[in-house]
């Protein structure tokens, strides 16, 4: 990865995570919208949002249980919901949806495209998931736009951390918030 100073390197940040906000326009999904751009060397390589896997029905059609579920629960029709688990920040190993972070990665995956070095720019802080997945797909840095709060015990929360802190390597901006 070419060394940059840190007003440029900011500047292709703040760049970068424009295109992450317009990819999240693709996203049809009942909770959340999210958008994800990978770059390597300058040069964008993949993107993602979140939605359900080709060729299933979207959020938006109630092609995902859990979705539904959370968005009935939110409109005051929880007893509707087939499992009272699926509530936003619960339940999301039961989603049938990908996450944007995922999809980025799964489709330079499918088109040949090592991530290895690469930087990951996502609208939202990624999750307990994405997290590791990154880490294990060899993503160098993460920039994220907002956080995302995801009620976690402290144990999983002290997990959380470690995993960034891993990331990061004595590094803080290899794991940041992309500032306002």
């Amino acid at each position: 990865m070419l060394q940059v100073g840190r007003a440029k390197q900011l500047e292709r940040d703040t760049f970068y995570m424009g295109l992450a906000r317009a990819v999240r326009e693709g996203a049809d999904c009942l909770g959340s919208s999210v958008g994800a751009v990978l770059v390597i060397d300058n040069r964008v390589v993949s993107t993602g949002f979140n939605g359900t896997p080709e060729g299933f029905p979207n959020c938006s059609d109630y092609g995902c249980v859990r979705c539904r579920d959370s968005d009935l629960h939110k409109s005051g029709r929880g007893a509707e919901a087939s499992d009272p688990e699926h509530v936003s920040g619960r339940g999301l190993d039961r989603c049938i949806c990908v996450h944007a972070e995922q999809n980025a990665i799964l489709t330079a995956a499918r088109f040949g495209i090592a991530v290895r070095g690469s930087t990951l720019y996502t609208t939202l802080s990624p999750c307990f998931g994405c997290l590791k997945e990154s880490i294990q797909a060899g993503v160098r840095r993460i920039v994220f736009d907002e956080i995302y709060a995801s009620p976690m015990s402290d144990p999983l929360r002290r997990q959380y951390s470690d995993l960034s802190d891993h990331l990061c390597g004595g590094d803080a901006t290899r794991f940041e918030q992309l500032a306002s």
